[in-house]
């Protein structure tokens, strides 16, 4: 899951963040409404954490932009105010949920997760495919029964192949959901971590590289890996 935090305090941006990272959520932070707008053009977010008293376009004026272009990215206000009227109004402009400050990093990690669930309301909570059973509440994974422990950069990585269900995953894309924007696009991470990865989750190999395209859950690893190699 990435996620954009659009938050004028900066202190409080980064330890969103960091929490984030902790639960192996990427997170970006823009400070501004020109900065989350530009932002939100460039890159593909799963859900956008608003503060809506913020410098430049207020962050009512983020919530609507984000509403009238129809990606349906679910939207999670974070204010101060806590009055009845303050979260109804929230509500009326697309709201998906509304936390007030103070609040608990771990408050706010389930409810990302829980709005990540409505997302892809299509998906079960907790994902399988082939022998892989991923809970991403309890960042738990297991193999045929077998419990696989995982970084949390390996987590985020696994989790975006098995939601795509046995599809292809760029290289790109990879680094655009389970990293952030610091990390530089020509970094070998991706790779490693597959690699990494696919030595944590054992025999036989369930990542396949569909070469020059990216990566994907094998649907049937011991029928081989027809046409990608395991680089």
């Amino acid at each position: 899951m990435r996620v954009l935090i659009v938050e004028d305090e900066p202190y409080l941006a980064e330890a969103i963040r960091d929490g984030l990272r902790l639960e192996a959520i990427a997170a970006d932070i823009a400070g501004d409404g020109d900065t989350a707008l530009e932002l939100l053009g460039i890159n593909a977010y799963d859900i956008a954490v608003l503060d809506r008293d913020i410098p430049g376009p207020s962050g009512d004026e983020v919530a609507g932009r984000i509403v009238a272009s129809g990606s349906g990215m679910p939207i999670l206000m974070l204010t101060a105010a806590d009055r009845l009227d303050d979260k109804a109004s929230g509500f009326e402009l697309g709201a998906d949920d509304y936390l007030t400050k103070p609040f608990e990093l771990r408050e706010l990690v389930l409810r990302l997760r829980a709005l990540d669930r409505r997302r892809a309301h299509n998906r079960p909570p907790v994902r399988e495919i082939a022998g892989l059973r991923l809970d991403p509440f309890r960042r738990e994974v297991h193999r045929d029964g077998r419990y696989v422990m995982l970084t949390r950069k390996q987590f985020a990585v696994l989790e975006v192949l098995v939601a795509a269900e046995g599809g292809v995953v760029s290289a790109e894309e990879l680094l655009e959901r389970a990293w952030d924007e610091n990390t530089d696009p020509f970094t070998n991470a991706v790779r490693i971590t597959v690699s990494a990865l696919r030595k944590r989750l054992g025999e036989p190999g369930i990542i396949a590289t569909v070469a020059g395209v990216g990566y994907r859950i094998d649907t049937q690893p011991e029928a081989g890996h027809e046409g990608g190699d395991r680089g």
